[in-house]
């Protein structure tokens, strides 16, 4: 038997990577003016900032993205109350289709919030943050990371943009939303609105008219984490803002993000960022004078 081999047509060919960064911004932080022949994704994690850019200027609010062209002009400016999150990744791409991200902030499905986390997840195992990876002296080892990480931050960066496209052309929201999945859009909504409260799973069950099983499965399908787990990350996302804010102490903070005690804060707060308050924000002041 014969068989007639396919080619395939790369749609999205990343060339190359110019830095891939998670920047946790203080308050007024600001960049100046810049252009670069290559594309630059932003995207908000929390928080918004302000972009000035030539063909889009204004807001992106957390879980928006926006591409910014080659040798497009921008810069990005932070509020003067709230600090916040940004992913940004440069980029080497001719695709025409990613042009259109660069005219305002697109929101981003939960699906495609997981593709983009995977590019940063692969993009720490080769480059060390926040350094741009054409500074060879700055990048790890080749032998230090995993077997093929260059290429799987390639496939993993370039199905993140053929599904970005797709939910823009086709206007659907992800192929993977079901009935449950639609639920499961509504809980996470509901504990974004209420984590600084205490919320118990027997109240989530009661209000969505499911069960402890059904939806402790189906959340940790849909955001890849435990309910309890994801309100604790909720929680200490909001004080790693509120202490590069520095308008409250660490009691202050403990309170406001609905932890019972200073004790159990912490705790928590080391458990989830393998350090405690006060080296976090050492790590901080100490990246940004880099």
């Amino acid at each position: 038997m014969e068989y007639k081999l396919k080619s395939f047509e790369n749609v999205i060919d990343v060339k190359k990577i110019a830095n891939i960064h998670y920047f946790e911004f203080t308050k007024q932080f600001h960049t100046l003016k810049d252009r670069h022949e290559f594309r630059e994704l932003i995207y908000v994690d929390s928080g918004y900032i302000e972009v000035k850019a030539e063909n889009y200027e204004g807001v992106v609010k957390k879980g928006e993205v926006i591409i910014h062209r080659e040798d497009e002009t921008h810069s990005i400016s932070c509020p003067l109350d709230i600090a916040p999150n940004v992913i940004i990744i440069g980029f080497a791409c001719a695709c025409e289709r990613l042009d259109p991200f660069a005219s305002a902030p697109v929101p981003l499905t939960p699906e495609l919030q997981r593709l983009l986390t995977d590019v940063i997840k692969e993009g720490r195992s080769v480059f060390l943050p926040p350094y741009d990876v054409p500074n060879l002296k700055d990048m790890k080892k080749r032998q230090d990371y995993p077997f093929g990480a260059d290429q799987m931050i390639k496939l993993k960066l370039e199905a993140f943009f053929i599904e970005l496209i797709r939910a823009r052309e086709t206007s659907v929201r992800t192929n993977l939303t079901a009935a449950a999945g639609v639920k499961m859009q509504e809980v996470h909504r509901y504990i974004e609105e209420n984590y600084r409260e205490k919320i118990r799973l027997d109240e989530l069950c009661f209000l969505y008219g499911t069960n402890k099983t059904t939806l402790c499965a189906n959340f940790k399908e849909e955001y890849g984490t435990t309910v309890l787990g994801y309100i604790n990350g909720l929680k200490i996302r909001e004080a790693k803002r509120l202490l590069r804010e520095g308008n409250y102490n660490l009691t202050q903070i403990s309170t406001m993000v609905g932890f019972s005690s200073l004790h159990y804060f912490s705790r928590a707060f080391k458990q989830h960022e393998n350090q405690s308050p006060t080296q976090y924000m050492k790590s901080i002041k100490a990246k940004l004078m880099m």
